[in-house]
């Protein structure tokens, strides 16, 4: 076989291949062997009838047929490996020579991946929640936890937000009283914005006595509703007095108001830090994709997006969840459904090519040592042998892809520790605890990197990967 390209327009290439008449036959003999298993002659037992004899019976065309359905997806696959074509979408391909009889040659349009440069991808700037510990956050998490044993007083004045009132509370639509809004001696806290959307503002400057008479659309309804409130009275929540001995009587663990309040601190020191570390990713893989100007190719966001669904789908599945009836009580279609997830798909090819040019500006290659660990980590994920994980990426022609994988994540790797972090007032956030033990097997690209082994089954684990094998499969199976 022999095999060119030809580099066209809008990342597209033109793939040639030449088989010889002699190779081809070898897949006229198997389509050969094929039909022996289908045909039922009189002294031949089933799958043994000699392709002379079937020759003579059935003609050279079905065999021939045969061969260019099998044949011509397998050497369209040898040649976008050995010509480094990087697929991303079903090729169209067209039979030049050979149909009938001779050697055979074919042309596919491919469609590949674009190779980009970003510029700017050194100088990142992303925007996390402040990793900093205010007094004020300790005296919240301090007020929460002395509100449990606070009294209520009640006061003569108006009220204001945070204030308790008793209220009687009677809402009547067209004449009828309205289901679960109607009651007495209800103590509420302005503020909570339960009700309707202007409730508590008819509450602020209501004192003991005032009967307050509006219409609002209660939440969860679509219509207007009579409201008719009789503030009985107006009460302040009255919090202890934090001390040792409070603490040492409602804590537990503690006896000084020091020592918990030291505890509070660390507590939301980490989870402040948990939950920047959280966005880190999410928020860097933005500040990425906004520096790529490429209209991302169609065939890469609905790749991606066709996984997203598939996933989601899945985790319902998993789940108990009927997914139809889902669909049904959030009043979403499957249209609008799949619609709604085209954002994250265009960014994660936007971030999928960026990683790319990354990786190609900062010079980063894969060892065969790198290669290996990879292997082994999936081995131990999997509860298989690594020698297994290679042969199913081997054998699948998916190893490039997972260099590729590889090699997105050490470009992340390179974007994780360069970029500038600062919280919500510009303060900038300290790298080094942020970043902290970055987990550098994490997959940062958008897409999953252990894509060739979800199924934790070697013997097709890596078609998940050989996207190239597939589409070529496919493709010249429906054109030939």
């Amino acid at each position: 076989m022999k095999s060119s390209v030809e580099v066209l327009e809008d990342n597209k290439v033109k793939v040639y291949v030449e088989v010889d008449e002699a190779e081809f036959d070898r897949d006229i003999d198997k389509a050969f062997k094929l039909l022996a298993k289908e045909v039922n002659l009189p002294g031949f037992r089933a799958g043994k009838v000699p392709r002379k004899v079937l020759e003579a019976r059935v003609g050279m065309g079905p065999a021939r047929e045969q061969a260019m359905r099998d044949g011509v997806p397998e050497y369209l696959s040898r040649a976008v490996r050995e010509n480094d074509v990087d697929l991303i979408a079903t090729p169209e391909i067209e039979i030049t020579e050979g149909e009938e009889s001779g050697p055979v040659e074919f042309e596919a349009i491919c469609e590949v991946r674009p190779i980009i440069t970003v510029t700017g991808y050194d100088t990142l700037r992303v925007e996390l929640p402040s990793v900093e510990v205010e007094e004020s956050d300790i005296l919240a998490a301090q007020e929460q936890e002395l509100a449990r044993d606070a009294s209520l007083d009640t006061v003569e004045r108006a009220a204001v937000e945070g204030d308790f009132v008793v209220l009687d509370m009677h809402v009547v639509r067209d004449g009828e009283e309205v289901a679960g809004l109607n009651t007495s001696d209800w103590s509420y806290e302005i503020g909570k914005g339960w009700v309707t959307d202007d409730f508590d503002s008819h509450l602020v400057g209501a004192s003991a006595g005032d009967v307050l008479e509006f219409s609002s659309t209660p939440k969860g309804t679509e219509d207007e509703a009579d409201f008719t409130v009789t503030v009985q009275s107006v009460q302040t929540r009255e919090l202890p007095e934090l001390t040792d001995e409070w603490v040492d009587e409602n804590v537990g663990e503690f006896d000084t108001v020091e020592a918990w309040t030291q505890s509070i601190r660390e507590s939301l020191a980490d989870r402040k830090l948990s939950a920047a570390r959280q966005q880190a990713g999410t928020k860097l893989n933005d500040a990425l994709a906004a520096l790529v100007e490429i209209d991302v190719p169609e065939p890469m966001v609905s790749s991606d997006l066709n996984q997203r669904v598939q996933g989601t789908i899945q985790q319902f599945q998993a789940q108990g969840i009927d997914f139809e009836q889902w669909m049904q009580a959030t009043g979403q279609d499957p249209a609008s459904f799949v619609e709604g997830m085209r954002g994250q798909s265009e960014i994660a090819v936007k971030v999928d090519l960026a990683l790319r040019a990354v990786a190609v500006a900062e010079k980063i290659e894969v060892g065969d040592d790198e290669l290996e660990r990879e292997y082994a980590r999936l081995a131990m994920q999997y509860q298989q042998k690594a020698k297994d994980i290679r042969k199913a990426y081997e054998q699948n022609d998916a190893v490039s892809e997972l260099v590729a994988q590889i090699t997105k994540a050490k470009a992340f790797d390179v974007l994780v520790h360069g970029a500038t972090y600062v919280d919500e007032n510009g303060t900038e956030i300290d790298r080094d605890l942020l970043i902290g033990d970055h987990d550098h097997d994490h997959d940062h690209s958008g897409q999953d990197d252990d894509a060739a082994t979800d199924d934790a089954s070697t013997d097709d684990a890596a078609n998940d990967e050989a996207g190239t094998t597939e589409a070529t499969d496919e493709t010249s199976e429906d054109e030939a």
